[in-house]
Order: C-alpha cells, then sequence, then structure tokens
C-alpha cells in the first residue's frame, strides 16, 4: 500500500469508526489494605525553592510564568511541566530536567524508531505482524479480544500504529516493538537523535510486572491473573518495587527533553516529510486522556497528543502524564509536557491541573 494510500484509508477510517477512548481510571488500584509506597516528593512551597524557568530567544509573558509556577508548586506530588514555544524558541518548565516515569508516552519513540526505519527503506506500512496468544501483554490491549476470538490476527504496521498511539493498545505498541528491532533499537534511535534525557525501557509485560514486584510470565496475560497475583504480593515487596522505578524509572524521561523532542517533530527535524505528516495525522485522533491537556485547549486550536498512565499502589498514582503540540488558528505552536511522577491527588484534580496548563498557554498567546 502506498503511502498516500495509508494515509487516505487511515482518514476515513477516523471519521467513520465510533471507539470509546479508555477509562481515566484504567490502572486497577490495589487493594483498600495496602499502603502507598515509602518515597514521597513534594513540590517545594515557598518561591525560594522554585526552580528557575529557563527561557532563549524572546521571553514568555510573566503573567504565563507566574501562572504555571503557581500551578506546580500546589499541586501535591512530584510533578515536572514543561512549556516551549516551537516558532519564538523561549520555554519555561519546572522540574523540568529530572526523569519522570513515561509509561504509554513511550510509545512514541517506539513509532519513530519504526518510521525511521520506513524512511531507510527498511520497513514498510505495509509490513505485515501476526500477534498470537504468546504475544498479548496486560492492561489495555483492546487487541487481546479479537486474538481471543480468532486464535490470532495479522495486522499491518500502519493499522498497528494507529491502535498503538490513538488507543494506546499495548499488545499493538509490543508487536510494533519487535517489528522495529525491539528496546535497543528504540535506544538507539534516541541516542543518534540526540533526544537527551529519554529511556526506552523493555516493554510493557516485563515492565509492569517489574514495577509490580512480579516475575512475567505469560499466563499472567490471561484475564485478570495479573491483578490477582498482584494483590496477592505482600505489601512490601510491592512497595519496594514500586519505591525503586519511582527512584529511578526503567521508563525515565525529562519533559524538557519531551518537548524539544516534540519541537523537532513538528519542526519535521526528526523523520521524513511523510512520516512526519502521518505521525502527526494519528496523534491528532488520540482518543485516550480526553480531559487531560486536550480539555483546556480552546475550540478552533489544533491538538495532537499522547498520555500514560502507571500503576496505582493505596492512594498514589504513578506515571500520570500528557504531552502534546498545541497549535493556534494563526499556525503559532507550543510543545506540553505534564508529567506527575506520583500524587494522590483525585483523577479529577489531576485533569484539571492538566487543563490549566493549557489554558495558560493559550490566554498567554491571545494577549
Amino acid at each position: 500500500m502506498s503511502y498516500f494510500r495509508a494515509l487516505t484509508v487511515a482518514v476515513l477510517f477516523s471519521l467513520v469508526t465510533a471507539c470509546v477512548a479508555p477509562s481515566e481510571g484504567r490502572p486497577v488500584t490495589a487493594n483498600p489494605r495496602t499502603e502507598a509506597p515509602q518515597t514521597r516528593y513534594e513540590n517545594p512551597q515557598s518561591t525560594q525553592a522554585t526552580s528557575t524557568p529557563t527561557r532563549s530567544q524572546n521571553r514568555p509573558d510573566p503573567v504565563l510564568e507566574r501562572e504555571i509556577a503557581d500551578l506546580w508548586r500546589s499541586f501535591p506530588g512530584k510533578t515536572g511541566i514543561a512549556i516551549k514555544s516551537i516558532d519564538n524558541g523561549w520555554s519555561i518548565g519546572h522540574r523540568e530536567d529530572q526523569n519522570f516515569p513515561q509509561q504509554s508516552v513511550s510509545k512514541l519513540w517506539v513509532a519513530m524508531a519504526l518510521l525511521d526505519k520506513v524512511d531507510q527503506g527498511r520497513i514498510s506500512l505495509s509490513d505485515s505482524i501476526r500477534i498470537g496468544p504468546d504475544d498479548l501483554t496486560l492492561f489495555y490491549q483492546p487487541l487481546a479480544a479479537e486474538v481471543k476470538r480468532e486464535g490470532g490476527v495479522v495486522k499491518s504496521v500502519f493499522t498497528l500504529l494507529e491502535k498503538s498511539l490513538a488507543f494506546s493498545d499495548n499488545t499493538a505498541n509490543d508487536a510494533l516493538l519487535r517489528h522495529a528491532g525491539g528496546p535497543d533499537a528504540v535506544n538507539d534511535f534516541i541516542r543518534r537523535s540526540r533526544l537527551g534525557k529519554i529511556k526506552f525501557g523493555p516493554g510493557e509485560r516485563l515492565m509492569q510486572s517489574q514495577i509490580a514486584g512480579l516475575k512475567w510470565n505469560q499466563n499472567l496475560s490471561e484475564g485478570r491473573k495479573f491483578y490477582t497475583a498482584r494483590a496477592n504480593l505482600p505489601i512490601e515487596r510491592r512497595r519496594q518495587a514500586l519505591a525503586a522505578y519511582l527512584a529511578d524509572p526503567i521508563d525515565g524521561a525529562s519533559p524538557g527533553a519531551i518537548v524539544n523532542a516534540l519541537d523537532r517533530l513538528a519542526r519535521g527535524d526528526l523523520l521524513s516529510e511523510n512520516s512526519t505528516r502521518l505521525l502527526q495525522s494519528i496523534l491528532k485522533r488520540t482518543r485516550s486522556g480526553p480531559k487531560r491537556l486536550k480539555a483546556g485547549v480552546p475550540a478552533g486550536w489544533e491538538f495532537l497528543h499522547k498520555t500514560g498512565t502507571g500503576q496505582v499502589l493505596g492512594g498514589v498514582a504513578t506515571g500520570y502524564n500528557d504531552v502534546g503540540i498545541m497549535t493556534a488558528p494563526d499556525g503559532s505552536r507550543y510543545a506540553v509536557a505534564v508529567m506527575l511522577g506520583d500524587t494522590t491527588a483525585s483523577v479529577p484534580e489531576r485533569m484539571r491541573m492538566m487543563q490549566s496548563v493549557t489554558r495558560a498557554v493559550a490566554r498567554y498567546h491571545q494577549r
């Protein structure tokens, strides 16, 4: 299938297919008897402890800087925020150089590594990939129902890109990861592209089981076996495993590195023109996290993004993220990343904070 024919099919598909976005509360919380990890972070409450915003070229509106700083200081937990004007070059951020768990935000780098090989002629969008029961992962994976019903499916790279990014299907992403050459190939793309403080982990199955304190076996992909096995672990083992992950995320990335990567993607500096258009067109159709950053973007603006959602232990949620590119009606673009390493805030509170960030950027632009 030619690139332009594939892109046409994707656009038609998105217009005629009605799918429900994954729930904001997708990760299943731990048993109420469990406790939160001991490692906790709080954002500084005094202006003296606030990290200094980084800026270059034109300066952002001081009102925007103060508003973002207030949002960051007042939100509970370890929070990272980075905003960059793609067209004017200025940037602001808080904890923008620290590593945060990416979770499904890392699907971006799998897609880029794979499309880089498409650009090199080593992979085709029409390549067929077979997915069987032994390829299933865990958490959100709509493909699993189809695999179980038919005993296995064959999907094109193009179709799996749509499912992995727009629908955040973990099994689709792991299939693309294998086709791209595995975690080493993705990390090699990150290094060659000089993306900075961004790491890719070992894939969903190994990473999520390690975070939970489990050793992966394929039986855990069946039904709710993973949840049952996790709930049966001693609480101290779970607490230690999660604390170790938060202290040094195996899939860690800094908000600043992510907005710089989005900046380069928007300017066509990472992939070919065709692959850049394809990736951006899929990210515009993202169904996950409709009430995160996207809900604060005004009508008439364009927004493409990728979310991430980590595991929950007790009252602490981890790896709750959204990153994307806002485009104003006049074409001005802003890269935005909000990453919650861990937080005790409720889901509505997390979503409201993210919405406040994109609303502040839009107000700045309108001024």
